[in-house]
């Protein structure tokens, strides 16, 4: 998050989506209400260490790294939080005082804190103690996350440990700090929200841990349909010049993904400051991560990412919340699949929810000239980016050249109208071959016409 992005959001206030907590040197008693009132809800932004009425009032440099560890195990702990959320705590400094941002998305299950339930209003966290009301909040989730559907003939055994194994140590390497990596397998899967109560009353694995880690077997048992596919189609663009399809579990498809990404896409080099990063993988890898967390799973459609010489398009169906372009300065992130996106974040395939509209807007203007993109949400959401390769800059420069040659052929043969092939290469500086096929343009548009044999080299304007 930019300081820009802070401050706009400082100077809206405290709204449903929005929270300020002045917390100095210890945590809120009520942060766990607005947590579980955010998960409830929309989702939203708390900051630690700026007052209701939006002044900055800062945090004790000497208790900010104890109050992110702590936000990170009480999220994690189902005595204060059930079922657990795992959040994370960011530090951000701003007019030289220490903030905590945590952004709390919509969660797919109905989360209690000291065994009450939360919702959000405009005005503030409301308990909610109506059984009705209750199952309004379970009804309107069970709509939207099909991630979320729960498949009691599955158990553990059916899974693939190598990649639990391979999630650990990738979240390790993300944080070593991090509570998940000491649990056992079956826990972990747990934590993380992969085994859940059915609407029924029994408990089972969800479709997001058969995704994840199942084998490519039980996956297409469960979701027959289920399939990436990669093309690209510079030249081909009926059918393809490469192709790749994925079946497989989510973890092996972002990289295989990715993988086709980097073959095909060009990384131009650029420093940030005096450190190199790779343009390509900013712009690219947290979209591809994006259609892989919001794609509606139970849809027969494959999500599709389609590679031409000036764009790529990102194609995937989904459950829309508004219909359109959307209007990045207007636009407030979601997550389609709460548990998919939240674990992705966990492995460090992406940084928080909507970050690849962020740096695709940020780094495109760097990857190429003329670029930009477009973010369409509908039945299917498509990203869209367009930029300029090496290949189509070639072409304009080549079609410019063409151009100026057929203008000078037409000008020289006005003033010359006896003059052969050779002898305008030689006079314009050209190739024969350039003025060859400039000839042949103009007369296929009927500009230019030769009277007499090549020899005589008679022509007509």
């Amino acid at each position: 998050m930019t300081l820009q992005e802070i401050q706009k959001i400082i100077k809206g206030g405290e709204g449903r989506k929005t929270e300020f907590k002045r917390s100095q040197n210890r945590l809120p008693n009520n942060l766990f209400e607005t947590i579980c009132a955010f998960l409830n809800s929309k989702g939203g932004t708390i900051l630690l260490g700026v007052s209701d009425d939006r002044k900055i009032i800062g945090i004790d440099q000497n208790e900010i790294n104890k109050l992110k560890k702590e936000i990170a195990n009480l999220s994690n702990n189902p005595q204060k939080l059930d079922p657990v959320f795992m959040l994370v705590a960011q530090e951000y400094e701003i007019d030289n005082k220490l903030i905590i941002i945590i952004k709390v998305p919509e969660s797919t299950m109905v989360h209690k804190t000291n065994n009450e339930v939360y919702i959000r209003n405009e005005d503030g966290d409301y308990k909610v103690s109506q059984l009705e009301k209750i199952a309004e909040i379970v009804n309107r989730k069970k709509n939207y996350f099909s991630e979320q559907t729960v498949y009691p003939n599955i158990s553990f055994e059916d899974f693939d440990i190598s990649l639990i194994r391979r999630t650990k140590n990738l979240i390790r390497i993300n944080n070593n700090e991090h509570p998940w990596i000491e649990l056992n397998d079956k826990a972990f899967l747990s934590r993380a929200g992969f085994y859940k109560k059915s609407d029924n009353g029994g408990k089972g694995y969800t479709l997001a841990a058969i995704l994840f880690f199942g084998t490519d077997e039980l996956i297409q048992s469960i979701v027959p349909a289920y399939k990436f596919d990669a093309l690209v189609r510079k030249f081909n663009v009926d059918r393809y010049d490469d192709r790749l399809t994925v079946r497989t579990n989510l973890l092996d498809a972002y990289d295989l993904l990715m993988g086709f990404v980097e073959k095909h896409i060009n990384d131009p080099f650029y420093l940030e400051g005096t450190t190199r990063i790779s343009l390509r993988s900013k712009i690219f890898r947290e979209l591809v991560a994006n259609i892989i967390a919001h794609r509606e799973y139970l849809n027969a459609s494959p999500a599709v990412i389609t590679i031409f010489k000036n764009k790529i398009v990102f194609n995937n169906a989904n459950n829309p919340r508004q219909h359109g372009i959307i209007n990045p300065e207007n636009f407030t992130p979601y997550a389609k699949n709460p548990t998919i996106s939240k674990f992705m974040l966990q492995l460090g395939r992406v940084e928080e929810v909507g970050s690849g509209m962020k740096n695709v807007y940020k780094y495109l203007p760097e990857f190429s000239k003329n670029s930009k993109a477009e973010f369409i949400d509908d039945e299917f959401f498509s990203t869209v980016v367009y930029f300029e390769t090496s290949e189509t800059m070639s072409e304009k420069t080549s079609v410019k050249t063409s151009v100026k040659t057929s203008v000078r052929i037409l000008e020289y043969i006005q003033e010359n109208s006896i003059i052969t092939i050779p002898e305008m290469a030689k006079n314009l500086n050209k190739t024969t071959r350039a003025i060859e096929m400039a000839i042949s343009k103009l007369k296929q548009k009927g500009k230019l016409k030769r009277i007499g044999s090549k020899k005589d080299g008679y022509w007509e304007t």
